[in-house]
């Protein structure tokens, strides 16, 4: 009996491979044998585990036979298995049956760093219990031109992070944001600080001094946006937004010392420039860091005494004064911030009008001049009278001012300037008129006094007939007491005589 040839030009199934994850690898399959089977496969990166997924599919080019599966040899070795639909759970491709002129799909999962991968497939074509052919297949799929497949990251690194921010330094306002969707990774944290300066010019200028509290706070957690907020002085300033927490805080800016630099959000260099924004960093302010202030006190002598302070919540640098009087007459001093200076004292003949000045302007309430003190002595006058002759006498007290003095009496005036602890007499010769006037008019007083003779004049009066018989005995004590009483009184009413005539008897 003669048995017919098996015939193994039968097709075998070639494996393909199919994607799951996010990229894929097309491979073009090599040749199985002469019996039209190829192997093809695609592969993609499962981004969760960071494996490849390779699809291979197996192909059964027999149009009347089913295919048997017999061995699988995979490089990478692990596992392959079919793709059945409807089954609940993957089976081994080895030992699957593919129907007659159909294919099957099957599944290998490899590392991420896998560069290529290798299937051989032995299949078994049976008939009656008896195998009527069979064919070993290869397939081959390159992966070294696709990128690494790694897991896809859960959160961000703390070196790695990037940020977004804005700024506004006149109000001292800040914001910072972590970028995109994944928050830092573990318990990292990233500070940022917010910090405003004193500074001696609206441009960048040193010294500066830090003003208030600092503000900081951190990006970290569930915590991926921050507010910081600073209170800004009323004078020139400097506001900064930096990288890092109030340890980074330098809290005097002083020429050859430490700067931020490129800690500053913002800036050209790392790490401010990783974050996206505007520049961090501000300087303004449209008045000096300081409070000059001027106070004066005028003295008796004419002279002023001039107080110069520098003492105020934003006085934080020295400020240069100058004071300026009349006749040409200057002095500059230098009062360190929260000082006071009372060195200065104008002269009486140069204290007409004084300024005050700083930057060559008049401070507010700088200007001044001389005012006679209250609680200066006032000259004092006295006046004596007999039946010839009314004299008047003006008194000043030592240390105050010359005084000038005009004596007016009938038709008469008299015009003295009385020194200083010195006294001036004008003498008339007595007449009919009953009174005189004494005018100081640099003091704007005038005093009206009336004549009184001592003694009897004999009953003619002032430049009337011969007196008459002296008074003698005790009337003459009581009219010498009563002289000086008038004396005294006519002192005493000169004081109060202000701006207004006051008559009094001689």
């Amino acid at each position: 009996m003669i048995r017919p040839k098996l015939s193994l030009r039968r097709p075998l199934a070639i494996l393909g491979a199919a994607l799951i994850g996010l990229t894929g690898v097309v491979a073009v399959a090599t040749p199985a044998s002469a019996h039209h089977t190829t192997i093809t496969a695609k592969a993609d990166c499962d981004r969760l585990t960071g494996e490849r997924v390779i699809t291979w599919k197996v192909e059964n080019s027999e149009a009347k036979k089913d295919a048997t599966i017999q061995r699988v040899t995979a490089d990478p070795g692990t596992p392959v298995n079919s793709l059945v639909a409807g089954a609940k759970e993957a089976k081994p491709l080895q030992g699957l049956i593919i129907p007659r002129g159909s294919s099957k799909l099957a599944v290998q999962r490899v590392p991420g760093n896998t560069t290529k991968a290798h299937l051989q497939v032995y299949a078994e074509w049976i008939k009656e219990g008896k195998v009527t052919a069979h064919h070993t297949a290869d397939g081959d799929i390159n992966l070294a031109s696709d990128k690494s497949c790694a897991p896809a990251p859960k959160c961000v690194e703390v070196d790695k992070a990037k940020y977004s921010h804005t700024f506004d330094g006149p109000k001292g306002t800040a914001t910072v944001k972590l970028d995109g969707d994944l928050p830092l990774c573990g318990e990292g944290k990233q500070w940022f600080t917010l910090v405003s300066y004193f500074a001696p010019r609206p441009q960048f200028a040193t010294p500066q001094y830090v003003y208030g509290t600092p503000d900081s706070d951190f990006i970290g957690g569930t915590q991926t946006e921050i507010k910081l907020n600073v209170e800004i002085p009323d004078c020139h300033t400097q506001v900064d937004l930096i990288w890092g927490g109030e340890d980074q805080v330098i809290d005097e800016l002083v020429d050859g010392g430490k700067r931020y630099d490129n800690k500053k959000l913002g800036s050209p260099g790392a790490p401010g420039n990783r974050s996206k924004g505007p520049q961090g960093w501000y300087n303004g302010g449209s008045k000096s860091c300081t409070t000059p202030a001027s106070t004066f006190a005028s003295n008796c002598d004419g002279s002023v005494a001039v107080s110069l302070s520098n003492d105020g919540k934003i006085s934080k640098y020295a400020v240069e004064f100058e004071v300026k009087g009349e006749n040409g007459f200057t002095k500059k001093v230098s009062v360190p911030a929260g000082k006071a200076d009372t060195s200065i004292v104008v002269p009486a003949a140069d204290a007409g009008k004084i300024e005050v000045l700083v930057d060559g302007k008049v401070i507010e309430h700088g200007t001044y001049s001389w005012e006679r003190p209250e609680d200066c002595p006032l000259p004092a006058v006295t006046t004596k009278a007999d039946c010839k002759e009314f004299a008047l006498t003006v008194t000043n007290p030592e240390g105050g001012l010359p005084v000038k003095a005009t004596f007016t009496y009938g038709d008469k005036t008299e015009t003295r300037t009385v020194a200083p602890g010195a006294s001036e007499t004008v003498t008339f010769k007595a007449g009919k008129d009953k009174t005189a006037v004494v005018a100081l008019p640099d003091m704007d007083l005038e005093m009206e006094a009336i004549y009184t003779p001592e003694g009897n004049c004999g009953g003619g009066g002032a430049g009337g007939e011969e007196p008459g018989l002296p008074v003698t005995g005790a009337a003459a004590g009581g009219i010498a007491a009563g002289a000086i009483a008038l004396l005294i009184a006519g002192a005493v009413l000169f004081v109060i005589a202000r701006r207004r005539r006051v008559t009094f008897t001689a």
